[in-house]
C-alpha cells in the first residue's frame, strides 16, 4: 500500500487566527478565540498593547496556513506564512516586521494582502502609488517570492507604493487626493500588466497634490 506523501505544513493545525498590525511595524498574531463574543456596547478587551507613538493600523481574519504578502514604499514584495509569525498574547505588542521579512532599513511596509484558497472573487492585485499611478496584476504572479522580496512595481523617482488591494476584474476603482480631488474608473480600463513594470496614470495631479486614498467597489 503506497503511504501517502505529506509535508511539515500538514502538522501545524489550520486554525482561524487574528492578525495586528501597528504604524510603526510591529504583527502579531492570536487565536480567534482569544476574543470572545460581547454584547454591543461592552467595554471591550485590550487587543494589543503599543507604545505612546504608535497605533494600530490594521486588523485580519485569517488561517494559519495563508500566506501574507507584505507590500513597501520602495516597490516590492514580501511573502510569509501566517504559521510562521509568533503566537502571541492579547496584551503583547507583537513582533517587528522587520524581523520577520528582509527589507532594509530605510523601507516601510505600507499593505499587508491575505492570501488564501477560499477567496475566489480575488483575481488581481492593484496597485497606486502616492503620485496617482496604478498597476494591476494578475495573482498568480505573487505565487513564487524569493525571501529576498521581488518587485511589484518599478518606480519614477520621488514616488513610492502606498496601496495595494484584492480585485476581481469587475471592481470600480476610487482615488481621492490631498487637495480633494476625486475620479471613479472601472477597473476593467486598467490591463492585466507583469510585476516588472510601472503602471499607468490613474489620476492627473498637480505638482503639489498626492494621492491619500484608495477604495476598490465590488
Amino acid at each position: 500500500r503506497q503511504l501517502e506523501q505529506f509535508n511539515e505544513e500538514d502538522l501545524i493545525p489550520n486554525i482561524p487566527v487574528i492578525i495586528t498590525i501597528t504604524k510603526t511595524g510591529y504583527i502579531k498574531k492570536v487565536p480567534k478565540q482569544t476574543y470572545r463574543s460581547q454584547k454591543r456596547g461592552g467595554k471591550g478587551v485590550v487587543g494589543m498593547v503599543t507604545k505612546e507613538e504608535d497605533e494600530i493600523e490594521s486588523v485580519m481574519s485569517v488561517d494559519n496556513h495563508d500566506d501574507l504578502l507584505f507590500f513597501t514604499n520602495k516597490g516590492k514584495v514580501f511573502k510569509s506564512k501566517v504559521y510562521d509569525l509568533e503566537e502571541s498574547s492579547r496584551q503583547s505588542k507583537g513582533q517587528a516586521i522587520i524581523n520577520l521579512i528582509d527589507i532594509k532599513q530605510d523601507e516601510q511596509v505600507q499593505a499587508v494582502l491575505p492570501i488564501n484558497g477560499k477567496d475566489s472573487n480575488a483575481k488581481y492585485i492593484l496597485l497606486a502609488t502616492s503620485k496617482g499611478i496604478v498597476k494591476k496584476t494578475n495573482l498568480n504572479q505573487f505565487n513564487n517570492i524569493r525571501q529576498s522580496g521581488l518587485i511589484a512595481i518599478n518606480l519614477d523617482p520621488q514616488d513610492q507604493l502606498c496601496w495595494a488591494k484584492h480585485t476581481s476584474g469587475a471592481d470600480e476603482i476610487i482615488m481621492v487626493t490631498k487637495n480633494g480631488k476625486c475620479i471613479r474608473f472601472k477597473e476593467s480600463d486598467i490591463r492585466p500588466m507583469g510585476r516588472n513594470t510601472k503602471g499607468v496614470r490613474g489620476i492627473n495631479l498637480k505638482p503639489e497634490d498626492s494621492l491619500v486614498g484608495l477604495s476598490t467597489v465590488s
